[in-house]
């Protein structure tokens, strides 16, 4: 939820968007792992208003927790008195926990159908696969674990929980792995593109 209600929008930083008022406990995690606790008071698809006794710095980033609602990295754009702006940004790439591969990624340029729990299909553009996974790019980004199947030409749809977002590049984990017989079929296809 807390994703989708920050999404990346594309507008330029210093367009203001029309933010909504709120009253939300949060707490932050600031770069030497100090906790915050702050009030959002509204927010809008880039940004937010908070009130916290804290005080912030303008450019410190943060990692800003709301209760069954996620986490979304944030960097502080004013502050002043007990308020600040915060601007959401993409978590740092080397932040993310890397795990080893169990197959190497195979670079691919295609398009596959995509499902959402209760949705219709829409077409997604990927960029690489194996037969673990993929990646893939969103207009409507989902939701971090969330369940999606997707839908290669010729194939039936493959069960995948999102494992990371970074703007609208989302990573697919396959419920189960493509054997290797049909992962050979699947880059011929995928190559011909």
């Amino acid at each position: 939820m807390l994703a989708r209600m920050f999404a990346e929008t594309g507008a330029p930083p210093l367009l203001r968007r029309e933010r909504r008022p709120v009253t939300m406990s949060a707490t932050a995690t600031r770069g030497d792992g100090s906790l915050v606790e702050m009030t959002i008071v509204d927010f809008s698809h880039d940004g937010c208003g908070v009130l916290c006794a804290a005080g912030l710095h303008e450019g410190e980033r943060l990692s800003l927790a709301v209760l069954r609602r996620g986490t979304t990295s944030a960097e502080v754009r004013w502050a002043s008195g007990g308020r600040a702006g915060l601007c959401f940004t993409s978590p740092e790439p080397q932040a993310r926990a890397t795990q080893p591969r169990g197959y190497e990624r195979v670079s691919v340029d295609g398009e596959v159908a995509m499902r959402r729990a209760g949705k219709l299909h829409f077409r997604v553009r990927i960029y690489d696969i194996s037969p673990e996974g993929c990646k893939a790019e969103f207009v409507d980004r989902p939701d971090l674990g969330e369940q999606l199947w997707v839908k290669f030409d010729g194939m039936e749809a493959l069960e995948a929980d999102v494992r990371w977002i970074v703007a609208a590049k989302a990573g697919l984990k396959f419920a189960r792995p493509i054997h290797a017989a049909v992962f050979d079929m699947l880059l011929t296809r995928l190559r011909r593109m």
